[in-house]
């Protein structure tokens, strides 16, 4: 009785989310407020209806992109390569290759002999395994530069874990598990210059823009602290409160996934290598992760190869889950184009209440206001929108250029919903866990972070003369 009245509580705060943002839609597009034209209103209407069912999950999320990309073109509220801008996006071309590489992680075996390998080294304590698995996801931030990389290669290795342990599919444990590999490897690694998409924006904006150049100590020192070490220490905690569970003893941890590698195995453990060679250093050859990754996807499944086979490639890749993030990208880029989010961002701005010799306040508001135009503009495009305002902010706040632009990272690292970031989504498809779970996980940590991470990182900055 308990199962079924959490699902119809679910079901009806569901109902009451759709309700409201259909009511929002109608006045949007009957009243017009006066901040948008009529294109604007109708735009703003459908992204934020679609955005309502990704986070409801009223309907499969793909089924939500595919209708978001036909109300798009049947009205015309954007151009058919805009909407589908998706599909030409590095991204998705990433998660495919990522879906083929976890396929053969997962068909030979090698995720499940790793991920006892670490399971082993984490026996002990729920507590001790979601500890041991955030931190070494962070510690592979600074060494992988793709976050939808990291993602991809962790998931199948979570899973080897999850199983290990005896968390079966849709015990708690697994979705923590899974949750400590996927937000783990993210959100803390905003504080690692080179390891998300933003951060890279942000560096090519202010360049452009102003001529600042941002670099890697600095930027590690300031933000580092607070965002990567205590940020991953509420994840810790969190996920050890929302989804407890407790693990079952293995009597002899050490000799799982004992044997030699076999051949598919060999070949894949090198494969692997390689590619995790040429995303470290990518800084020296300049070829996306995206390409590493779909380079990687063609060797495994090419005669002679066949790690990945034809039976394993229909079966296996889920298509569902690229469908869903060219869908995310698509509505950024439709947002980005028509202008709405620039619009949206601009009136976010005129309302902060900026003064110079208030810099608490103006700290937190010039935050807040980051973290709610990454709501609205997705957050690789955050940093695209937002720094442009940054002179503006500065004069404003009194506060130095650098520092301004330095306090977007504050923003776009503050995800309350998952629908914002990518590589999120992309974990939760290849775990198939519930995107509620994520939202949940999401929200809760946006919550702590907006009221004790931010007023920490404000003392922080100023301790070390940044303000």
């Amino acid at each position: 009785m308990g199962k079924f009245g959490t699902i119809f509580k679910e079901m009806k705060v569901q109902s009451g989310v759709i309700t409201i943002c259909l009511l929002v839609c109608c006045w949007m597009l009957l009243v017009r407020p006066a901040i948008f034209t009529r294109q604007e209103a109708e735009i703003a209407s459908v992204c934020l209806m679609t955005i309502s069912l990704w986070a409801t999950g009223v309907i499969p999320p793909h089924l939500t992109s595919l209708c978001f990309f036909l109300v798009c073109l049947v009205f015309s509220l954007a151009r058919p390569e805009t909407v589908f801008s998706g599909f030409t996006s590095s991204a998705v071309w990433l998660i495919f290759g990522g879906l083929v590489i976890g396929a053969a992680i997962t068909t030979t075996g090698l995720g499940r002999r790793v991920g006892r390998w670490i399971a082993a080294r984490l026996h002990g304590s729920y507590l001790k395994i979601i500890t041991g698995l955030v931190a070494g996801s962070i510690c592979f931030s600074f060494l992988m530069p793709s976050a939808m990389g990291r993602v991809v290669l962790l998931i199948p290795i979570a899973i080897a874990i999850a199983d290990y342990f005896g968390f079966e599919k849709g015990r708690r444990g697994r979705t923590g598990i899974v949750l400590a590999v996927i937000v783990g490897s993210f959100l803390p690694a905003f504080s690692i210059l080179p390891a998300n998409v933003p951060n890279m924006v942000l560096i090519g904006m202010s360049e452009k823009l102003y001529h600042i150049s941002l670099f890697y100590g600095p930027y590690l020192l300031l933000h580092f602290p607070v965002l990567g070490l205590l940020k991953g220490l509420v994840i810790i905690l969190l996920i050890v409160k929302l989804f407890p569970d407790t693990p079952e003893i293995n009597d002899s941890p050490e000799k799982e996934g004992a044997g030699g590698l076999t051949r598919d195995e060999k070949i894949l453990t090198l494969t692997l290598l390689a590619l995790l060679i040429l995303w470290m250093t990518d800084f020296i050859h300049h070829v996306s992760p995206a390409w590493v990754a779909l380079a990687g996807a063609i060797f495994l499944m090419f005669p002679g190869v066949a790690i990945v086979d034809k039976k394993t490639f229909n079966q296996k890749i889920n298509w569902a889950s690229i469908i869903f993030v060219a869908g995310i990208i698509g509505l950024g880029s439709v947002i980005n184009e028509s202008g709405t989010g620039h619009r949206i961002a601009s009136h976010i701005i005129a309302l902060l209440p900026l003064e110079p010799g208030h810099s608490f306040i103006n700290f937190i508001s010039l935050s807040l206001a980051a973290a709610v135009t990454a709501v609205a503009t997705t957050l690789p495009a955050m940093p695209a929108v937002f720094t442009q305002f940054s002179d503006i902010l500065a004069n404003a706040s009194g506060f130095s250029l650098h520092g301004v632009i330095n306090l977007q990272v504050l923003g776009f690292s503050t995800v309350l919903f998952p629908y914002q970031a990518p590589p999120i989504v992309v974990g939760i498809q290849l775990s198939e866990e519930r995107f509620a779970s994520a939202a949940k996980l999401c929200f809760a940590l946006a919550l702590i972070t907006l009221l004790i991470l931010f007023p920490l990182d404000y003392l922080w900055w100023r301790i070390i003369g940044v303000l």
